[in-house]
C-alpha cells in the first residue's frame, strides 16, 4: 500500500478519497486553487499546494503542475477522482512518465474509451450493443444532416468527448437540425476542448442503467451490479439508485455479462463504469439495451453501490493501483437492500436548474434518517462560497434501507430536514421527485422530470405565518434583550399605548409592509399588509420558529424541504434598482456573454434569442420578453456577475 497520494481534484471527491486513505493509513496531498484556498478539502488533507488562480484552467486542468506537486511532496500516486482530469490519457501517461501511479486504468484504455464515437466501434467489434447512429469522422453539417435523415428523427447530437450532458441537443425535426448542431459544437468546445459530436437514434422511452466493473492488473475483471441514473434534468442525473428498479434475473446477467465483457476487450485495471441506454416502452428486456459509453474512472453515483455490496470503491482502486490483486471474486459480491443518491445543487429549479452561486450563511444536513442507513458526502462547510468556477453541487444525501420504498421515504426525509441558506438550492425539487407517485412506483425514464417538471418545481409561497415570522426575525425582536433598559425590545416602554415597530420586507418581487407591537411576556402582534389594502395579524412568540436563519441582509424561513428567503429592507438597493430602471434584463447567474444576437437601436420580437450565456460550461439562451427596441446590450465576450444588466430596452 501507498504511504502517500495526491488527490488531483476537489470538493466532495477529494474528501472522500481522503477518508478512506486515513483509515488505510495513507498520507495525502491536496491541491487548491485561490478559489479554494479555505475550502474543506485543504483542511481535510495531511498537505496542500497551491496551483493556481481560479479557473480550472489554470489551476485544475494544469497537469504539470500538479505532478510537480506530487514530487515535490514526496507522493508515489496520484488518485484523479472524477471530472477535470480523470479521464485524460495524456495526463495519466506524463503521470507514469514522471515516475508515479495513476491511480485509474491504463492510458491505453481511457484513450480507447474517452470518444463515444471509436468507443462503440471497439464494442461493436466485442460483441456488445450499441445505439443505432452515426460515429464516423465527418463533421460537416451536410454530411450529419444526411445521417440524421437516415436514422430518422427524433436524433440526439451528443459530444464525443465528456459527459455529464454538455454537449448535447435532441432534434425533432430537420430544420432545427443546423443551429441544434452548432450549440451543440459549441458546448462541447468549451466543456471538454473538443467540439465534435456523433449522431444517434432518440430512443423511445429511455432508462440509464450502469454497471459497475472493476478490474486489475492480474487479468481479474467483476461486476457489483447496476445503478439506475434515469432521474435527470437537461441529461445530468440528479437522483441514482441500486439496484434499479423493475430489474430481472435474465436482465441483469445480460447487462452484467456485456459490462464485463467490455471491460474485458480493452483489459481494463480500477474502477469503471459501463453506461447503457434501455429502452423501456415494454419493459426491462434483455433485447432492447446498448451500450452508450463507459466513464474510465469512479462514478458521482458511486456510494450506492458502495452501500448496496459493502465494498469502499476507493480502498479496492488504492490497492489495484499498488499492484494487488482485486479483494474478492464475484461469486462474493452480494447485493442488499436498496440505496437512493440525491444530489444537492445550488440551482434554481423553477428557472430551468439554472445553476446559482451565493455564500452557504447556514449549512445543516439531518444526522440520521428513520429506518434507513444515511451517508452525507459533502465538500463545502457553512460559510463556504458556491463559486461561478466550478461544477454547484452542494453534497450527496444517500440513504440505505431495506427495500425502495423504505429508501425513498427515508430519503424524502432527509431532504426535508436538510437546512441551507444564502444561495437557491434544489432540496424541495428533489423531496418532490422522491415523493412522486410515477417515480416511487417504478415508472421511470429520463423524460420524468420534464414531463413532470411544472408539479416537481412549482415553488411554493409563503403564508401569513412565514411572512410574519420573517418579520419578527427581521426586526430583532425575536431576540430577548440582555438588559432591563426600556429602548433594548420592542416590548419596553410605551407612553399611554403599546410601542408599534413599522417597516417593509422583500420576497421576490413583493415588498410587503408589517406592523409589530410588543404584547409582554415575549409575544408580539405581527400586521401584514397584503394587496389591495388586505390585512392580516398573526400572534407569535419570540423564539417559537426553530427552522430560522438569519445572514446579512436576509432571513430564511425553513418549512419541509421548502425554504423562504426575504430580503430586509435596503434604501440604498433600492435606489440602485431605481437608476438601472425595471425595463431591463439581468443575469440570471455569473457567466460569459459568448454571443450576441440582437443589436442596439434595434427592433426585436417577444421569445426573441439576444444572446447566448455561458455558465458552468451549459450555455443559456436569453430571449426578449416582450417586443421593444434595444437602448443597450452587453458586449460579447463580456464576463458578468449575477444580476448584472445584460440588456436595456427604450422606454
Amino acid at each position: 500500500m501507498f504511504e502517500k497520494i495526491l488527490i488531483a481534484n476537489r470538493g466532495e471527491i477529494a474528501v472522500r478519497v481522503m477518508e478512506t486513505a486515513r483509515r488505510l493509513g495513507v498520507a495525502t496531498v491536496a491541491v487548491y486553487s485561490d478559489a479554494d484556498a479555505r475550502a474543506l478539502h485543504v483542511a481535510s488533507a495531511d498537505e496542500a499546494v497551491r496551483i493556481g488562480p481560479a479557473p480550472a484552467a489554470e489551476s485544475y486542468l494544469d497537469g504539470a503542475r500538479i505532478i510537480a506537486a506530487a514530487k515535490e511532496r514526496g507522493a508515489e500516486a496520484i488518485h484523479p477522482g472524477y471530472g477535470f482530469l480523470s479521464e485524460n490519457p495524456d495526463f495519466a501517461e506524463a503521470v507514469e512518465a514522471a515516475g508515479l501511479i495513476f491511480i485509474g486504468p491504463s492510458p491505453k484504455a481511457i484513450r480507447a474509451m474517452g470518444l463515444k464515437d471509436a468507443a462503440k466501434r471497439l464494442m461493436e467489434k466485442a460483441g456488445v450493443p450499441v445505439v443505432p447512429g452515426y460515429h464516423g469522422e465527418a463533421q460537416e453539417l451536410v454530411v450529419l444532416a444526411g445521417k440524421a435523415r437516415e436514422i430518422g428523427y427524433p436524433v440526439l447530437i451528443k459530444a464525443r468527448a465528456g459527459g455529464g450532458g454538455k454537449g448535447m441537443r435532441r432534434v425533432d425535426e430537420p430544420e432545427a437540425f443546423a443551429e441544434a448542431l452548432a450549440a451543440a459544437k459549441r458546448e462541447a468546445k468549451a466543456a471538454f476542448g473538443d467540439g465534435r459530436v456523433l449522431v444517434e437514434r432518440l430512443i423511445a422511452k429511455p432508462r440509464h442503467i450502469e454497471v459497475q466493473v472493476f478490474g486489475d492488473r492480474h487479468g481479474n475483471v467483476v461486476h457489483l451490479y447496476e445503478r439506475d441514473c434515469s432521474a435527470q434534468r437537461r441529461h445530468q442525473k440528479v437522483i441514482e439508485e441500486a439496484p434499479a428498479p423493475g430489474m430481472t434475473n435474465a436482465m441483469r446477467t445480460a447487462m452484467t455479462d456485456a459490462a464485463v465483457k467490455a471491460a474485458r476487450a480493452i483489459g481494463y485495471s480500477g474502477a469503471g463504469t459501463i453506461e447503457f441506454i434501455v429502452d423501456a416502452s415494454k419493459g426491462l428486456r434483455p433485447d432492447r439495451f446498448w451500450f452508450m459509453e463507459m466513464n474510465t474512472r469512479l462514478q458521482v453515483e458511486h456510494p450506492v453501490t458502495e452501500m448496496t455490496t459493502g465494498v469502499d470503491l476507493v480502498e479496492w482502486q488504492l490497492r489495484v493501483a499498488a499492484g494487488e490483486a482485486l479483494p474478492r471474486t464475484q461469486s462474493e459480491i452480494a447485493l442488499t437492500g436498496h440505496a437512493v443518491e440525491a444530489r444537492i445543487y445550488a440551482e434554481d429549479a423553477a428557472r430551468g436548474f439554472l445553476p446559482a452561486t451565493g455564500t452557504l450563511h447556514h449549512l445543516r444536513f439531518p444526522a440520521s434518517a428513520a429506518g434507513a442507513s444515511l451517508r452525507v458526502d459533502t465538500g463545502v462547510r457553512e460559510g463556504d462560497a458556491i463559486s461561478p468556477h466550478y461544477d454547484p453541487m452542494i453534497a450527496k444525501l444517500v440513504v440505505h434501507a431495506g427495500d425502495r420504498a423504505g429508501a425513498l421515504s427515508a430519503l424524502a426525509a432527509a431532504l426535508e430536514e436538510t437546512e441551507i441558506a444564502g444561495s437557491t438550492v434544489n432540496t424541495a425539487f428533489l423531496a418532490r421527485l422522491a415523493r412522486d407517485e410515477a417515480f416511487a412506483s417504478g415508472d421511470v425514464d429520463t423524460g420524468l422530470i420534464e414531463r413532470r417538471q411544472e408539479a416537481l418545481t412549482r415553488t411554493a409561497e409563503p403564508d401569513a405565518g412565514a411572512i410574519a415570522e420573517a418579520a419578527l426575525a427581521a426586526s430583532g425582536a425575536a431576540h430577548r434583550p440582555e438588559t432591563c433598559e426600556p429602548f433594548e425590545a420592542i416590548t419596553g416602554y410605551g407612553h399611554f399605548h403599546p410601542p408599534v415597530h413599522p417597516s417593509t420586507i422583500h420576497y421576490g418581487e413583493r415588498v410587503m409592509a408589517y406592523a409589530i407591537t410588543g404584547l409582554g411576556d415575549g409575544r408580539f402582534a405581527v400586521q401584514i399588509k397584503g394587496p389591495e389594502g388586505t390585512e392580516e395579524t398573526v400572534i407569535l412568540t419570540a423564539g417559537a420558529s426553530t427552522r430560522l436563519a438569519s445572514w446579512p441582509g436576509h432571513v430564511t424561513l425553513f418549512d419541509g424541504a421548502n425554504s423562504h428567503t426575504f430580503r430586509l429592507h435596503d434604501p440604498l438597493a433600492l435606489a440602485e434598482e431605481a437608476a438601472v430602471g425595471g425595463d431591463s434584463l439581468r443575469a440570471p447567474m455569473p457567466g460569459l456573454v459568448k454571443m450576441v444576437r440582437a443589436a442596439a437601436k434595434k427592433p426585436v420580437k417577444k421569445g426573441q434569442p439576444l444572446l447566448v450565456l455561458e455558465a458552468m460550461k451549459m450555455e443559456h439562451t436569453i430571449a426578449a420578453p416582450h417586443d421593444g427596441i434595444i437602448a443597450e446590450i452587453a458586449a460579447e465576450g463580456t464576463q458578468v456577475n449575477d444580476g448584472a444588466v445584460l440588456v436595456r430596452f427604450e422606454e
